[in-house]
């Protein structure tokens, strides 16, 4: 399951899980596209795992904007080659509020967040990848986007968007070799609270380090025949 030399363009890549697939693809060999908006931030994690000059590189730009996007996946080929895989990692959730209360700019948000950015990447990646007959992309969804819960409305339909998109983006490649999956996680447990704090709140979450394992996976080959699925990693008990 040979992940060596794969570009694999990482949004998102300073986050809490972020950083944890930037160490796990480097480990598997991978040539990292590092994808934020502060480039001193990129540095440091590149920095900070040891990643050799010619194995990353970072691409600054706001991915709620499809020129922006654009941007950091050019900028990607024309230093690594073109992507291969996507790992959309980009985070944030806005709630606490009821949907008489919601006020359309949460939704908004939300939107930008989760769905605009999932949008604006795929549109820049997906016509190499069908190209060249080889791609993947994961994401990261929540079970609220299926069952909603009270005063989560702008999160849950922001990613219920996501998933939807994500999901026709499936149909429409699946006869080309790209893959479009999702892995669903309640909430992801940086800082590992579930094994030092175990309690009945905790013990559904995920670690981003159990999530990267999972990308790790879905980004091989060896996962071709996986295509459109809506994964759950928690525990649903």
């Amino acid at each position: 399951m040979s992940l060596a030399d794969r570009v694999v363009l990482i949004t998102g890549a300073t986050g809490g899980l972020g950083r944890v697939a930037t160490t796990r693809f480097a480990a598997e060999g991978a040539r990292l596209a590092l994808a934020g908006t502060d480039r001193g931030r990129l540095e440091a994690l590149a920095a900070e795992i040891g990643l050799k000059p010619d194995r990353w590189t970072g691409a600054v730009g706001d991915l709620r904007e499809a020129d922006d996007a654009r941007r950091v996946v050019a900028e990607a080929a024309k230093r690594l080659g073109p992507v291969d895989v996507v790992l959309h990692c980009v985070g944030g959730w806005t709630g606490g509020k009821t949907v008489v209360e919601l006020d359309p700019e949460d939704l908004r948000s939300m939107l930008d967040q989760h769905l605009w950015t999932t949008l604006n990447v795929a549109r820049a990646v997906v016509p190499s990848m069908t190209e060249r007959g080889w791609g993947r992309i994961v994401a990261v969804s929540s079970p609220f986007a299926s069952t909603p819960g009270a005063r989560m409305s702008a999160y849950g339909v922001a990613k219920a968007g996501e998933e939807v998109l994500l999901g026709s983006l499936a149909r429409e490649v699946g006869a080309s070799g790209v893959t479009a999956n999702l892995l669903v996680v309640r909430k992801i447990d940086v800082e590992h609270a579930r094994e030092t704090e175990p309690s009945d709140k905790n013990r559904s979450w995920t670690t981003p380090e159990e999530i990267a394992n999972a990308m790790v996976f879905l980004s091989s080959d060896e996962s071709a025949a996986i295509n459109g699925a809506r994964i759950p990693l928690y525990n649903r008990d």
